[in-house]
């Protein structure tokens, strides 16, 4: 798509598209997931590649290895034995020719000299001193033993790894194997994180009306891991003019607000989205907690993800909207929910809605966090992941599909 919005159940998700109110949970991801496509492709060093998403498939520009080479510190034998050691080869050059009969002390990754028919580990072959001759190697060794052959891992030209794959550091250490010093990645999409309430705290204990900020910590990790760069995050009191221009003025490709997405008396967030000409595509999920959250258009071609203001909301919130879209901008894969898994006990559910529910792996099955209120994390720091569970509840031995944790 290219920056392009695409369809969800066949509506056009345009900034004209009406707004989809109380969606089911699956179509509001899907929907936050094809609102835009990959940003542009940049080739960039390396170093500079690192939790980018690969924009091509990443090919090897040589075979790996790229010659015969020793798989253990030993002996490079020709050959049945015993052998004349008539030599040595370290990692980086390489000897000459073997002759049936002849061996060369060799360290692990060396090239392994032409006629070489296996190796002889170190631990497994003795030596006996000659006078006046070369040392003979008695031991055993079949052939081809410890060489890794030339394109062993892969041969030039092959594909190593498909477009849409995070750039981890592992990535990287398979692209530089394979020859490569750039890579094609898509620009990483920016993010502001908008933390609004005046009722907020940023360092110290709570007090009277006054509570912690959690998602000002809380999220930006999260964001990174989306492939996002964070632009920065601040605080916004409950203004309406303030709250409208730092939307206005934003340079994010996402502006990520926290609080605000209901109706009480100082819930700007639709009326400042109507001020600057966007335009709210999903506007309430059918999913607890987390209910009032918002996906909207932005002029420009950026977006906006409202996330309720209690903590483990917002992270439905997060889960929901935020990160099929920044994954999607990204050039990744969709992000899937994972495979079922057996409950050790029974997930209550909500009447009609999705719900989604903290829970930690045990040999019996998932189990069931507590303190899973709307404005509590301590079962959320506690989980492994967040068990989807639909209308009306799962009972124990039944199975719930997962979405994993950054």
């Amino acid at each position: 798509m290219n920056g392009e919005a695409g369809t969800v159940d066949g509506l056009r998700l345009t900034s004209a598209a009406p707004t989809l109110r109380g969606c089911p949970w699956p179509v509001a991801r899907r929907t936050a997931r094809a609102v835009a496509g990959p940003l542009p492709v940049e080739r960039v060093e390396l170093a500079a590649a690192v939790g980018r998403t690969l924009a091509e498939p990443l090919a090897a520009l040589t075979d790996l290895p790229a010659f015969d080479t020793s798989a253990m510190d030993g002996w490079a034998v020709a050959g049945p034995g015993p052998w004349r050691v008539v030599g040595r080869v370290l990692a980086g050059g390489s000897g000459a020719p073997l002759a049936d009969g002849a061996a060369v002390e060799i360290a692990t990754g060396a090239q392994l000299p032409r006629g070489a028919t296996g190796v002889l580990r170190r631990e497994h072959g003795t030596l006996a001193e000659r006078v006046g001759g070369a040392p003979l190697l008695h031991g055993e060794v079949g052939p081809g033993q410890d060489i890794r052959p030339r394109g062993q891992e892969c041969g030039r030209g092959e594909e190593l790894l498909p477009a849409g794959v995070p750039v981890t550091p592992a990535v990287l250490g398979l692209a530089a194997a394979a020859g490569h010093d750039r890579l094609a990645v898509h620009r990483r999409p920016t993010v502001e994180l908008l933390v609004l309430g005046d009722e907020l705290l940023t360092s110290g204990l709570p007090g009277p009306g006054r509570v912690r900020d959690a998602l000002g910590p809380l999220l930006p990790p999260w964001l990174a891991a989306a492939g996002a760069e964070l632009l920065g995050g601040r605080h916004v009191r409950d203004d309406f003019g303030l709250l409208r221009d730092a939307i206005r003025h934003s340079p994010a490709d996402l502006v990520l607000t926290t609080g605000g997405t209901a109706a009480g008396p100082v819930d700007f967030l639709h009326a400042a989205l109507e001020a600057t000409g966007g335009h709210p595509l999903v506007d309430g999920v059918a999913v607890r907690p987390g209910h009032p959250m918002l996906l909207a258009a932005l002029p420009g071609g950026r977006h906006l993800v409202g996330l309720p203001g209690n903590p483990l909301a917002a992270v439905a919130g997060t889960v929901t909207l935020a990160l099929p879209l920044l994954h999607a901008r990204s050039g990744r894969e969709a992000p899937a929910v994972g495979a079922s898994e057996l409950l050790a006990a029974a997930l209550p559910g909500h009447p009609s809605d999705t719900r989604l529910h903290p829970v930690r792996r045990t040999a019996a099955g998932l189990a069931p966090l507590p303190h899973d209120g709307p404005a509590m994390l301590r079962g959320l720091a506690r989980a492994e992941g967040l068990a989807v569970v639909p209308p009306g509840g799962l009972a124990a031995g039944e199975r719930a599909e997962v979405l994993a944790l950054p």
